[in-house]
């Protein structure tokens, strides 16, 4: 992708994060998209094929940074000397849903916020697979791999819910060490 792809996909998704703050997702239009991005519908329609399409995209590009196995200096936190531990890990995670606070509980308030939820938990699979179970001795080989991560997954999502509901009061650094005092018992 060019320089010029690049910042028209900035400017749309910046454009679309602005109206999630202002309204919800089944209100936005492609037209009031393409107005506040400055581009044109074949533009956009080059880019994406769907509001949907974009909404995919953008928890894309956030998910891949937020469950990167690299992390760097960021405003809120810094966890670039962290080396993946699942604390380190899990913080970086809420510090992330709670700097995107308006867009996430935009998407969450909408019927499309079941395939946000979809891609979440895909992220969280394979980050709770690589993070917290690989090399874990577990204390109960009995439980499928599968089975417990689907489960830890989706406490996790839960959590993440039950924050927001609750106005995100507690920091993401009592929340995950809440969320790991009662997952690390059941590996």
């Amino acid at each position: 992708m060019d320089r010029r792809q690049r910042k028209t996909r900035e400017a749309i998704f910046a454009a679309f994060s602005t109206l999630l703050s202002s309204k919800s997702y089944a209100k936005i239009t492609i037209q009031e998209i393409i107005d506040r991005a400055n581009v044109g519908r074949s533009t956009f329609y080059s880019h994406f094929e769907t509001k949907d399409d974009l909404l995919r995209e953008m928890c894309t590009e956030l998910f891949d940074h937020v469950f990167s196995e690299h992390l760097d200096m960021e405003n809120t936190h810094d966890f670039s000397l962290a080396n993946g531990d699942p604390a380190s890990l899990i913080t970086h995670i809420l510090y992330h849903l709670r700097d995107n606070k308006r867009n996430v509980v935009g998407i969450l308030s909408c019927e499309s916020g079941e395939l946000f939820l979809r891609f979440f938990r895909q992220y969280l699979n394979e980050l709770i697979t690589r993070h917290l179970l690989a090399g874990v001795k577990r204390r109960n080989p009995v439980v499928p791999e599968d089975f417990l991560v689907n489960h830890i997954a989706g406490s996790f999502v839960g959590m993440v819910q039950w924050w927001i509901k609750n106005d995100m009061r507690q920091s993401p650094e009592e929340l995950a060490k809440c969320f790991l005092s009662v997952t690390l018992p059941v590996l």
